[in-house]
């Protein structure tokens, strides 16, 4: 019967190429488990590290109110960098030196519009402040939009590295430079 041979050589070959495919296939999976188990835990979901950050936010702003140097001590990185709102940088030492010596208080200190955006192990924070307090440089009221950066460092804390704030002008007001 021709047609027997037909089916049976087809099923045959069916199967041989089947084994190719299978093998394929198994590699495929332990390459990608091996991969996985190599690359270590698993990275935090993005509204894990969101949440980190909100609390973070939120532990700097108490900590500034506070005037508490311990608490922003652990925030900043040691090579932290600010651009103040006077366009002078500020290192976490003299940081920590004005708000140690009463140079930098906030009466208050309102945050809105907070937008957080993740780059891999850097995370954005991009707020409103509304401000009533005294620096090194003299009284500050207003609002000012900021900047913060976070870096995740090798044991996963989240480190503050860089702050820039900017004065915002309120509508129709005229810029000083001319």
């Amino acid at each position: 019967m021709p047609g027997a041979t037909t089916n049976t050589s087809m099923r045959a070959c069916r199967g041989i190429a089947r084994a190719p495919l299978l093998a394929v296939l198994f590699l495929l999976g332990v390459t990608s488990t091996t991969a996985a188990l190599q690359a270590g835990p698993p990275k935090p979901q993005k509204h894990e590290s969101r949440r980190e950050i909100d609390q973070l936010e939120d532990q700097w702003r108490d900590a500034i109110l506070k005037s508490n140097t311990m608490v922003m001590d652990h925030l900043l990185a040691d090579d932290y960098l600010a651009i103040t709102s006077s366009g002078t940088l500020q290192t976490k030492e003299q940081t920590l030196a004005n708000l140690r010596d009463g140079r930098t208080k906030f009466a208050s200190l309102e945050i809105s519009d907070r937008k957080v955006r993740f780059y891999g192990t850097t995370a954005l924070v991009t707020s409103v402040a509304e401000v009533q307090g005294t620096t090194a440089a003299g009284a500050v009221a207003g609002n000012f939009r900021y900047t913060r950066v976070y870096v995740r460092d090798a044991q996963g804390v989240w480190k503050i590295v860089s702050f820039e704030a900017s004065k915002m002008r309120e509508p129709g007001e005229r810029s000083e430079h001319k």
